[in-house]
């Protein structure tokens, strides 16, 4: 019960590795604000959180659109009164697919509409929580990125520099918010088998990217949970600014 009342936002909450942040982070107490574009998978996953015995709700967000992010932080604060975390997750690539293809033959409406969601989206929402965190003098913002930054994978530049961006961003609003007792840092998760990737070409996706691990599995959402917690709680409390790569010993930063 390390989170015993924190009142987490978690931003992409309805699918795959955001739903595993859900409800690793409701076992350890924490009141979780479950927010997607897909309502439906926000209300299972809120669901699937009370029947374990958690707190949680559920909120329609498009964390591109300024007015539902802040709609989103005054729903939390007149549910729970407070925001302790952010999780800044919701991003376009699993979920809603993009393609992978070379640099040229991306399309320009796709390239924005990942900038739109995977950097744009993650200000909004920080813009939308800050005031709130600003005057309890205290939170905590959690920025996912991507291993694939670090090492320059190919064939989705959009994707792999909108979570490069991420990084960037992290230690700048470290900079900024932490005269307010905020701290900002990154989770980068490795290759993950998520949710409606059992398929076997994305199975063998994910088995190729075991050849440079130093632990020979395929990664799942569970393995990012631990740290997850980690970051929300008060064992993190004096470390911002950092970027946490959990991947399995593929890129080592």
């Amino acid at each position: 019960m390390r989170l015993e009342n924190k009142v987490i936002i978690v931003t992409g909450g309805g699918h795959g590795i955001g739903r595993a942040y859900c409800r690793g982070l409701a076992r350890e107490g924490a009141k979780v604000v479950v927010t997607d574009i897909d309502l439906a998978a926000a209300e299972e996953t809120k669901n699937l959180l009370e029947q374990a015995g958690g707190q949680g709700m559920a909120l329609h967000v498009d964390v591109a659109n300024e007015q539902s992010t802040l709609a989103m932080a005054e729903a939390a604060v007149k549910s729970y009164v407070k925001i302790d975390v952010l999780i800044n997750n919701a991003a376009v690539f699993a979920t809603i697919p993009i393609s992978r293809t070379s640099f040229d033959k991306i399309p320009v409406e796709e390239w924005d509409r990942v900038m739109s969601v995977n950097l744009k989206g993650m200000w909004l929402c920080c813009r939308a929580v800050v005031p709130t965190m600003k005057k309890q003098g205290s939170g905590k913002i959690i920025n996912i990125s991507s291993g694939a930054p670090f090492s320059g994978r190919g064939m989705r530049i959009h994707y792999v520099t909108s979570k490069a961006g991420v990084l960037g961003f992290t230690r700048t609003l470290a900079r900024e918010l932490g005269e307010f007792g905020i701290t900002v840092n990154t989770l980068a998760p490795g290759s993950t088998l998520s949710e409606g990737q059992g398929d076997a070409k994305a199975v063998s996706h994910r088995e190729q990217a075991t050849a440079t691990r130093c632990l020979k599995r395929i990664q799942t959402p569970e393995d990012l949970v631990g740290t997850m917690v980690y970051l929300c709680s008060s064992d993190s409390d004096f470390m911002t600014g950092e970027t946490l790569v959990v991947d399995g010993g593929n890129v080592m930063v």
